[in-house]
């Protein structure tokens, strides 16, 4: 090979990779303050885009709009909750109450729940605690949601042949509450006891109880709350 195309080579090289640069694409940052906005540059040529006020402003607008519902909706929430932690507190009081007169006038002989569950929360329900549920039907309203000063009335099962039913003390949390009740404990009243929801969907079905000790006992089969 002879050296003049390599000596050309040489000579046009740099000028090759000079037009290359000249011409990428090079992003660039408007301000603004002329009234257009430099979108990007490519090389020595930039190319120029009028701004439109009345889109920004509307942009603008609808940003705060959002922003606004966002706070609203928090404030909204918090009062909510603000409310229902209220309402829980006075429900509670009342519970408490009514547990505490109970207990001093708390009757002679053997100690049961029914008696108990019907003196704190005047649903005046008769019989055992498993015919509670089907006998609330049509006077009291029921479901599978917690509250407090709901009764929380146990199926019949092989360890409670005539069911149990006890009294919301406090909702810790979806699946966690505290209850008040009679006999749970042979012939004794029980405050603010641990009920934890086992069931697979989350609706109460199943549930286990604390012992005197802490420790989660046996599942238990339950109907529902009845509701005064």
């Amino acid at each position: 090979m002879s050296a003049k195309p390599a000596v050309l080579a040489a000579v046009f090289a740099p000028i090759v990779f000079a037009l290359a640069g000249a011409f990428a694409v090079v992003p660039m940052v408007a301000h603004g303050e002329t009234g257009t906005e430099i979108i990007e540059k490519k090389g020595i040529f930039a190319l120029l885009v009028p701004k439109d006020p009345q889109a920004a402003a509307n942009k603008a607008a609808r940003k705060a709009e959002r922003q606004a519902l966002r706070d609203a909706k928090k404030r909204d929430g918090a009062a909510v909750r603000t409310a229902k932690a209220s309402a829980s507190d006075g429900s509670r009081q009342k519970v408490k109450a009514a547990v505490a007169k109970a207990i001093d006038n708390r009757p002679k002989g053997r100690l049961w729940c029914v008696p108990f569950a019907r003196a704190v929360t005047g649903v005046e329900i008769r019989g055992n605690a498993r015919v509670w549920w089907d006998a609330a039907k049509g006077t009291y309203a029921r479901g599978h949601v917690p509250q407090v000063g709901a009764v929380m009335a146990f199926a019949a099962s092989r360890a409670m042949p005539k069911g149990h039913v006890a009294v919301v003390s406090h909702v810790l949390s979806d699946r966690e509450i505290l209850v008040d009740q009679a006999n749970w404990e042979r012939n004794r009243i029980t405050e603010d006891t641990l009920v934890v929801d086992v069931s697979d969907k989350g609706d109460w079905s199943k549930v286990k109880v604390a012992s005197a000790s802490g420790t989660l006992g046996r599942v238990n089969p339950v109907n529902g709350f009845i509701y005064n």
